[in-house]
């Protein structure tokens, strides 16, 4: 099990402690949200924590398949909502690959992202479009 421990430092601020590695986070409030933006704000965090947990499992399953990963880029985007309550609506992903690969290979792409964990984790009342890319002027193999 894994700790994180959190301190309040007034207004919209917080410090984040990874306990095992000592490893801390500043947050803040977005400014559409009463804050200054001056750190990744909570809901950033999520969708860091979805690229982060996607870019992991894709470059485990190039390992296996003994497939070089390098160079390949992950975008999240975060649209907030507030209907009925401010949250996240959507985390749109974009995956812009270093290379071409045939449909077998898409497959184990794609189920490598969809079964990280954090996606997993995330409520189904968050949209998570996922969209792969390729290299420009690359055809598939």
């Amino acid at each position: 099990m894994t700790t994180i421990t959190f301190t309040y430092d007034g207004g919209p601020r917080c410090l984040a402690h990874h306990t095992e590695s000592g490893d801390t986070i500043n947050t803040d409030a977005p400014v559409d949200n009463g804050g200054t933006g001056s750190s990744f704000s909570p809901t950033d965090l999520v969708a860091a924590g979805l690229g982060t947990c996607m870019a992991v499992y894709l470059g485990k399953a190039a390992e296996k398949h003994d497939w070089n990963m390098r160079g390949t880029r992950l975008e999240v985007r975060k649209e907030m909502v507030a209907d009925p309550l401010r949250r996240i609506g959507r985390l749109i992903v974009d995956i812009y690959l270093n290379r071409s690969f045939d449909d077998k290979e898409m497959k184990i792409l794609t189920n490598a992202v969809t079964t990280c964990p954090v996606k997993l984790s995330i409520s189904d009342s968050i949209q998570v479009p996922v969209t792969f890319h390729l290299p420009k002027n690359s055809e598939l193999h």
